[in-house]
């Protein structure tokens, strides 16, 4: 394309040096044959229109016989414009036609430098984002739905069999429990796809706010839970402020406290730690975690398959929603584990003075 065009304009700097002379012609040539269109009597210059121009004003004729010289050769440009486009044009009709039927489509420009090579391979690099985005958001819905489908159908079955007989108090007790506890499930779920859904669309307003004392509050909160499962709480908070919204900060907090009870051992511990860079670090003595597959921890509906103290159960959201809140207040959460002695979480924010 970059040739194309480096043509035209040899093109028409060229036509240009030869607009002067063609208007000069075109004025010679007006004044050899005007006289006699012009003249009303022999030798008697006409006193107004058109013809008294040319005969008082020859500069102006040639003005004007150059503006129209000028007017033909660009209209004599507008095919090698089209030309000089046309890569462009078939490059736009390509996009056209991408869909999420075929978003594995790319144009391959190959390994030039020109522009359209560079646009070409600039568009490939965008459909991957694309892809990869779309790719994901199929998976998080085709999970969702499995995770739903799976406790509704429980509840049908459920409602069936108190259908099929009289119960007794003790089987009727059973039921209801078994139905309270997987509607609760729901809840749970239905809550944490919201609150995804609410971190995923970034923040509505952002406000100086202490971590240290939002970690001390959902601490407090689940000391007795910790307790009840024989864990212990150690934490150190230092004051740490980062920018952002409350309620997603807390729900970060907790579901990285909540997942360090939910995977732990009897008598095992709970590190927490606020203060500079990290500026939160949750740590836990649980099941021993692989280091390879730390990073699917953070995907979507993913559990561990060993035991746990807390049996409630959970959606599988709670990794995924603390990097959607992290990510939001553009901050960085990272996982690692040695294979034994649980996991560790780190979670980086910018400092108010725009640091990291």
């Amino acid at each position: 394309m970059t040739r194309r065009i480096l043509l035209l304009c040899a093109l028409l700097l060229a036509g240009g040096q030869f607009a002067g002379p063609i208007a000069d012609r075109v004025v010679t040539l007006w004044f050899q044959f005007g006289p006699q269109w012009c003249l009303t009597e022999p030798g008697r210059v006409p006193d107004g229109g058109a013809c008294l121009v040319f005969y008082k004003y020859p500069s102006l004729t040639g003005y004007l016989a150059l503006l129209l010289v000028l007017a033909a050769g660009l209209a004599l440009c507008y095919p090698l414009v089209r030309w000089c486009l046309r890569p462009l044009r078939d490059v736009v009709a390509v996009i056209a036609h991408v869909g999420p039927q075929n978003l594995g489509h790319r144009l391959r420009p190959g390994p030039g430098r020109d522009e359209l090579a560079v646009l070409g391979r600039t568009i490939d690099e965008m459909m991957d984002r694309i892809a990869v985005g779309y790719e994901a958001q199929r998976r998080f819905a085709a999970d969702a739905s499995h995770e739903l489908r799976t406790p509704l159908a429980v509840q049908r079955t459920l409602i069936e069999v108190s259908m099929a007989g009289e119960l007794t108090p003790d089987q009727l007790d059973l039921l209801t429990d078994q139905l309270l506890s997987t509607n609760e499930r729901n809840e749970r779920l239905i809550e944490g796809l919201l609150t995804l859904s609410e971190s995923d669309r970034g923040l509505v307003a952002r406000e100086p706010l202490r971590l240290d004392e939002i970690t001390a509050e959902v601490l407090a909160a689940h000391r007795a839970r910790a307790a009840d499962a024989g864990l212990t709480i150690a934490s150190r908070l230092d004051p740490r402020t980062v920018v952002g919204e409350k309620v997603l900060l807390e729900r970060l907090v907790t579901n990285l406290v909540q997942n360090a009870i939910k995977y732990n051992r009897p008598g095992g511990t709970i590190d927490v730690r606020v203060g500079g860079e990290p500026a939160l670090v949750v740590a836990n003595t649980g099941d021993d975690v692989p280091p390879e597959e730390v990073a699917a921890l953070f995907e979507p509906f993913r559990r561990r398959a060993a035991t746990r103290i807390d049996h409630s159960g959970g959606a599988g959201l709670g990794l995924s929603i603390a990097r959607s809140i992290t990510q939001a207040h553009d901050g960085l959460i990272t996982a690692s584990s040695t294979g034994k002695d649980g996991l560790t979480v780190e979670v980086s924010f910018p400092t108010p003075d725009g640091g990291l």
